[in-house]
């Protein structure tokens, strides 16, 4: 008798499981929960829609009237003459801090914790102060780059009589800024990799650094190169910081230009600075109608499309690591 209701328990068990997984059993709080997450997303994309919605009309009327004008122009005290090129070349040299600076540091300090550091007190320390770090205000970034990098080692910089505030000093700030976040993702995306690929490596009589390089490194490629490009967007898109170690909110000398010469040029990460998030912020505090609405929107959408471009970029190289990953 008992095992005779044991038997029928486990095939009404079976029977209430199978039913759920095919969607024949209603499940009311997982419907409603699911109804929120829908109403949730929509909420989110409207209120996306209606801001993207505001500054494109008020911004895109600028670059019909003034077209390369307002991207090759440099800061001004006249809406109808300034210009975004000293922005968009700070903006540009902090993108390539990040990328030179952060991204082997994080991803070199995510390998040795995830592959080589013993699990211990120690490493668990540290990987707990990394995760806070991530949450730090960018603020104090801020005041830790102007005590470091501009007042300690002289924004880098060697030469007498040269401004301390450099671009170089607010580039490195923010590759430490962003620092964290590249250890996180890219410890989370080695962590993500199966097993099986390590252990049939080891089979075959791989070495340590074989399988990482051969295995772990090309599976989680996506991941990391997601973890780059949220650590770029938010480093290009950072204005405290930059304000703080120095960036300039009013005019700044003769522009160069905004052409290839001028974006490449080294000398820029010497001299006194500027970047889009720093623009759009004095911009938007002016009394002029002009800067404060159609110049502040103009520049909105020219940060916009940058990080874009790089999410571009970023997107073509992670689905080419997964076309990879799954041949």
């Amino acid at each position: 008798m008992a095992l005779t209701t044991v038997d029928a328990s486990a095939g009404a068990i079976q029977g209430s499981v199978a039913a759920a997984l095919r969607g024949r059993r209603g499940d009311v709080r997982g419907r409603v929960f699911e109804i929120g997450l829908g109403a949730c997303l929509v909420l989110s994309l409207v209120i996306l829609g209606a801001l993207l919605a505001d500054v494109l009309r008020d911004g895109v009327p600028v670059y019909t009237e003034r077209g390369w004008a307002f991207l090759d122009g440099g800061l001004s005290s006249t809406a109808a003459r300034a210009g975004i090129a000293q922005g968009l070349i700070g903006s540009f040299w902090i993108a390539v801090a990040v990328i030179v600076v952060s991204l082997p540091l994080g991803i070199g300090a995510a390998i040795y914790l995830e592959e080589y550091a013993p699990r211990n007190r120690l490493t668990s320390f540290i990987e707990v102060n990394v995760r806070n770090l991530a949450g730090v205000p960018s603020i104090v970034y801020g005041i830790l780059g102007l005590a470091i990098f501009v007042e300690v080692l002289n924004g880098l910089s060697s030469n007498e009589g040269v401004s301390r505030r450099t671009l170089v000093a607010a580039g490195m700030t923010l590759a430490v800024l962003v620092l964290p976040i590249v250890i996180i993702t890219t410890a989370e995306a080695i962590r993500a990799v199966p097993l099986a690929l390590r252990e049939g490596a080891y089979g075959v009589g791989a070495t340590r650094w074989e399988v990482i390089r051969t295995q772990v490194l090309p599976y989680a490629a996506p991941g990391i190169l997601t973890g780059a490009l949220l650590s770029i967007a938010r480093a290009v898109g950072e204005a405290a910081p930059l304000i703080l170690v120095g960036a300039l909110t009013g005019l700044a000398g003769r522009s160069p230009g905004l052409s290839l010469g001028s974006l490449l040029d080294p000398s820029s990460l010497t001299e006194r600075f500027t970047a889009m998030p720093a623009v759009i912020t004095a911009w938007s505090k002016l009394p002029a109608e002009e800067f404060r609405v159609a110049n502040t929107a103009a520049a909105i959408l020219a940060m916009l499309t940058f990080v874009l471009l790089v999410n571009s970029i970023a997107i073509v190289l992670r689905n080419r690591f997964e076309k990879k990953r799954t041949v």
